[in-house]
């Protein structure tokens, strides 16, 4: 049985930009107001960290900052994937002498690799760090997914503490779950399946959601770990439409904008992300009114 890196929520934080460069200030206060608010784990260099625009230098400045400013407060998930597994190794390092508590893989993106290529991709990291590393399995931006086989065979690993599931695939999901049991825990990573994917055993969320909505996140999450999943399911269709234009367009350019819009200066997005089709603005304005965002 492997201890859960965190059950309940972590937010998948954004990187608040300024003049070019990150705004460690407002990075330190978003972390604060998650800490408050109950959140378990801060992810960051994740998607909605936009980490994919960040160069290496800002990377590792993020991750070193992240873990001082947190001083243990909570856990820190040091994102560290890459399409190169020499990449992924460094920034897996990294963040481990940077005292990072876990670290979050992605599949290789653009290579597609094979399934044997994944279980040695991810295998050659985890024979090299101390600490748990959790899978992410997202498809819909990489182009390739686990199989059951796969996850199995990963799970035999120590180091491999469990997948961020955003497939959206529940087959997959309840077979990986009912192959590997508590060998390879599973947080949910959309926020629109998290009592679903709790409801057969999933240990909270990665999330994106939880930068506007923490508290509610927290409680939600908690309620399914109590197995009070009416309270679980009130709060997932009370947020749900509000959720769903969050990916109205492509992660993180609809969070990003909500936080601006409810005062968060979190800055700009980063080419090739860009501002939001105005009548697509005006639905996530519209969805953010009807639960009291602005």
């Amino acid at each position: 049985m492997k201890t859960p890196v965190f059950t309940g929520s972590s937010v998948a934080i954004v990187t608040p930009f300024k003049d070019g460069g990150i705004n460690f200030k407002k990075l330190g206060e978003l972390i604060d107001e998650q800490i408050a608010a109950g959140t378990a784990a801060i992810t960051i260099c994740g998607t909605s960290g936009e980490s994919s625009t960040q160069t290496l230098e800002e990377h590792i400045e993020a991750v070193d900052f992240t873990v001082k400013h947190v001083a243990g407060r909570v856990k820190v998930i040091a994102g560290a994937g890459s399409n190169d597994t020499m990449a992924a190794m460094m920034l897996s390092e990294h963040a481990e002498k940077s005292g990072a508590d876990a670290l979050l893989l992605v599949t290789p993106y653009y290579n597609k690799a094979t399934q044997r290529g994944l279980i040695r991709h991810f295998t050659y990291v985890a024979d090299r760090v101390n600490i748990p590393i959790i899978l992410y399995n997202v498809p819909g931006r990489t182009g390739v997914s686990f199989n059951v086989e796969t996850y199995t065979e990963l799970s035999k690993h120590p180091n491999i503490n469990g997948i961020k599931e955003a497939s959206g695939n529940f087959d997959l999901i309840s077979r990986t779950i009912a192959a590997c049991g508590d060998e390879l825990n599973i947080w949910s990573g959309n926020d629109n399946e998290v009592v679903p994917m709790m409801s057969i055993g999933a240990k909270g969320v990665i999330s994106v959601a939880a930068n506007i909505i923490p508290g509610e996140m927290v409680k939600m999450t908690k309620a399914c770990l109590d197995g009070d999943f009416v309270t679980g399911r009130d709060l997932q269709l009370k947020y749900f439409d509000l959720i769903g234009k969050l990916f109205i367009e492509v992660n993180p350019i609809p969070i990003k904008t909500a936080m601006n819009l409810m005062g968060y200066d979190v800055g700009e997005l980063r080419l090739p992300l860009c501002e939001m089709e105005p009548a697509n603005l005006e639905k996530l304005k519209a969805s953010m009114r009807a639960v009291g965002l602005l």
